[in-house]
């Protein structure tokens, strides 16, 4: 069973008209998109694979890893569109029940 808890957070007015906007955008909700957000920050980072794309930075960021070769538009617009689809699966695969 799973406890859920109510908190208050203050956010700087640009901040909160932004992120709802993006939520309804992707037709979301502003909790669902902070749930996101923290699960994003909280599971860990060192599981990256080796050929993965991404790297964690000094902050803990997820970053795409630094390229010598060049790279197409094509190449670019694939990870933007698929920038969250290794982390999904990683962070959804570390909670119990999910494999």
């Amino acid at each position: 069973m799973t406890h859920i808890m109510k908190t208050t957070l203050d956010l700087p007015d640009n901040l909160l008209i932004a992120a709802k906007a993006l939520a309804a955008q992707r037709k979301t909700t502003l909790k669902a998109m902070v749930e996101h957000a923290l699960r994003r920050e909280i599971a860990p980072q060192e599981n990256l694979p080796p050929d993965s794309p991404y790297e964690v930075g000094p902050f803990g960021i997820l970053s795409l890893k630094k390229r010598t070769e060049v790279q197409t538009a094509d190449q670019v617009q694939h990870l933007i569109d698929h920038q969250y689809d290794e982390e999904d699966g990683r962070i959804m695969s570390s909670f119990p029940g999910n494999s």
